[in-house]
């Protein structure tokens, strides 16, 4: 079976920047994209969770987009846009797909 690189953008978000992200991906030509609660974690602000929410009850998602690799510099400047002024993590991993017209 034959398979395509591509790049896996992982994007963790505050949840009432969701759908400002997810109009910018869609501005610089993503077509596609998964999103998922984030139910905790840690990191330079301590240890959180969702059911702990004070505030901002929404807490976090993650965006997860598969792209060509050739098209990520589009996606990560929309991305950052969004994402340089709010709580936010972008992470790029090298991966493989099988179906590339999906892409």
């Amino acid at each position: 079976m034959q398979m395509h690189p591509a790049k896996r953008v992982e994007i963790t978000i505050e949840a009432v920047m969701e759908r400002r992200l997810t109009e910018a991906l869609a501005g610089a030509g993503v077509t596609g994209w998964t999103v998922l609660p984030v139910m905790g974690g840690s990191g330079r602000s301590g240890v959180w969770s969702r059911e702990g929410q004070v505030g901002r009850a929404g807490g976090m998602v993650q965006v997860v987009c598969l792209i060509r690799p050739d098209r990520l510099d589009g996606l990560l400047d929309a991305a950052f846009a969004v994402v340089e002024r709010h709580i936010g993590v972008v992470c790029i991993t090298d991966c493989a797909v099988l179906r590339a017209e999906r892409f």
